[in-house]
């Protein structure tokens, strides 16, 4: 995995970036842990702009972010219960997840979708609640760039700083960002395997 996103990023630069953090976001295997602090490293190596590569990376997480927001906008909640009713075992979703993730919106309001954006897995889904509650596009989009933005700063800070570690860093991470795709993978077999169909109805 590793060594693949290195390839990406070295190839296109700030655009890679930017393509793999809208990816990140539509399908959460691949990490943006990942992504920026690599990109951090080629910035401190002067082989990418600091400017481009943030600013391609939150725009790539914003465009993902609002891919989901306008699914929850336009699909709405009871089609959304219907769907994860029919397809909820492949989806690993059911109605009662969607009014779970409603209430959670409802009772912490719209600061959850900038605060969601620094929480793995969380970022992906958060902006389907939003779009289901109709929050304002502006609103949204505001929220949804700020959190991505200070997280990714944070991100490409950290691997700006360890640039001079990058081979030791590059060593243990490789093996971590593969098994981190395992993982989700099997926790996805594993949702599949022990879906609960009560819940469906």
């Amino acid at each position: 995995m590793f060594d693949w996103i290195t390839a990406v990023i070295s190839a296109i630069g700030a655009l890679g970036v930017g393509l793999m953090m809208l990816l990140e976001n539509v399908f959460p295997p691949i990490p943006s842990e990942i992504v920026i602090p690599l990109a951090g490293f080629l910035v401190a190596r002067g082989e990418m702009s600091l400017t481009l590569t943030l600013l391609a990376g939150t725009a790539g997480a914003v465009a993902g972010a609002a891919l989901w927001y306008w699914i929850g906008l336009r699909i709405g909640a009871e089609r959304l219960k219907r769907l994860a009713r029919r397809h909820g075992r492949w989806l690993t979703l059911t109605p009662a997840d969607v009014a779970r993730a409603q209430g959670w919106f409802d009772r912490h309001g719209a600061a959850t979708v900038a605060f969601g954006r620094l929480i793995p897995g969380v970022r992906t889904l958060i902006s389907v609640p939003a779009g289901i509650a109709g929050m304002g596009w502006g609103r949204f989009l505001a929220y949804s760039t700020g959190g991505s933005l200070a997280w990714n700063c944070v991100l490409l800070g950290a691997g700006y700083v360890l640039e001079n570690q990058y081979e030791r860093v590059a060593g243990w991470l490789n093996p971590i960002s593969t098994a981190v795709v395992v993982g989700l993978a099997g926790w996805y077999l594993w949702r599949v395997w022990s879906y609960d169909a009560g819940e469906a109805e």
